[in-house]
């Protein structure tokens, strides 16, 4: 089977990659509610850490969920273009992957220099607006309804900017979200 050049970008979200990335919100969410639980109780094991580790490990999980969450929709993309025989790196792929990484790296210095600086309580609100900046640039021309998703993810940051503590619940319903997608979104 030759592979053929296409002039699109296959990396964008659709199917099982988004129901993957709305079980990883979910997580995120469960694994950020049982750390700051446990710190908060006294005789957890995680209550003998510090808030500068707590803090540190937090946007650790952030790290790992962005690295799961690229590796869905990479792995989507490679079978994608197996089936159709075509090319996985042309030219808008490898823009928009450049563009996708650039977001990445802008976002976590951001959060990186808010905690370094104390603003802890809008780590989430920023997390949740590069999130939908990223989401913009993995949008398709050809699909429109990510701006749902999009506009959730701004208005979830904005709530938790004025609710500093509705950040459990923004993830928990960036997690449903995510997976309804999927589903109304197949390949």
């Amino acid at each position: 089977m030759q592979l053929q050049d296409n002039f699109k970008n296959n990396f964008f979200l659709r199917g099982f990659a988004s129901i993957l990335i709305g079980f990883y919100f979910f997580l995120l969410a469960y694994a950020y509610k049982y750390i700051i639980d446990g710190f908060l109780i006294e005789n957890h094991p995680l209550g003998v850490i510090s808030p500068q580790i707590l803090e540190i490990l937090c946007i650790g999980l952030a790290v790992v969920f962005m690295v799961f969450s690229s590796l869905a929709i990479f792995f989507r993309a490679k079978r994608k273009v197996k089936k159709e025989g075509s090319l996985l790196w042309n030219k808008q792929s490898k823009n928009a992957f450049k563009k996708y990484f650039l977001a990445v790296i802008i976002g976590f210095s951001a959060l990186f220099i808010l905690k370094f600086y104390g603003y802890v309580d809008i780590l989430t609100p920023v997390f949740l607006y590069c999130y939908a900046s990223m989401l913009f640039l993995l949008k398709s021309k050809d699909n429109n309804k990510l701006y749902a998703l999009i506009g959730l993810a701004i208005l979830l940051a904005l709530y938790c900017f004025i609710i500093p503590s509705y950040w459990y619940s923004s993830f928990t319903i960036m997690a449903i979200a995510h997976a309804a997608f999927g589903l109304v979104e197949k390949n």
